[in-house]
């Protein structure tokens, strides 16, 4: 059976999750920076392992230290996504405030606030520059290589 020192240090566990859970919850939905956004959402991660280590120790047994390595990969995988999509989306429209992007929204869904309303009927400039997507040569088709006066080519 459990003694009491286990059941307090189970508390604090759980009660330093729960806080962790909890701030990040309230981060996410009052936040509109996008960085902090995700970093949010790490917290709340962070709150979820610390509780599963906690009853894994309670129980004395290794479950929740293996789904804590699961939820450390999910969060690289999600961090790793959440850089690129910052990037891209910062290269757009040179802001990391998430109002800012409505244009990415499926055609149809109305604005959450009547805040977010108002910015969406003024039309945001477009970024000057071309678009650096790649774009793929068809099968087949050799592309163009550029001229670079100090490498020589042989055919």
């Amino acid at each position: 059976m459990h003694d009491v020192f286990t059941i307090d240090i189970l508390r604090n566990y759980l009660v330093v999750g729960g806080i962790l859970l909890s701030l990040g919850i309230l981060g996410f939905l009052t936040r509109r920076n996008l960085i902090i956004m995700f970093l949010c959402v790490e917290m709340m991660l962070q709150g979820t392992a610390l509780t599963l280590v906690g009853f894994g120790r309670y129980h004395g047994n290794w479950t929740g230290q293996v789904f804590t390595i699961v939820i450390l990969t999910v969060a690289a995988c999600e961090a790793s996504v959440a850089l690129a999509l910052v990037v891209v989306l910062f290269r757009r429209t040179l802001s990391l405030d998430v109002t800012l992007w409505q244009e990415i929204r499926e055609p149809g869904v109305p604005p959450a606030s009547p805040s977010q309303e108002a910015e969406a009927a003024e039309p945001l400039e477009p970024v000057p520059g071309p678009e650096s997507y790649p774009r793929l040569t068809p099968a087949g088709i050799e592309p163009e290589h550029p001229v670079q006066p100090w490498i020589e080519r042989r055919s």
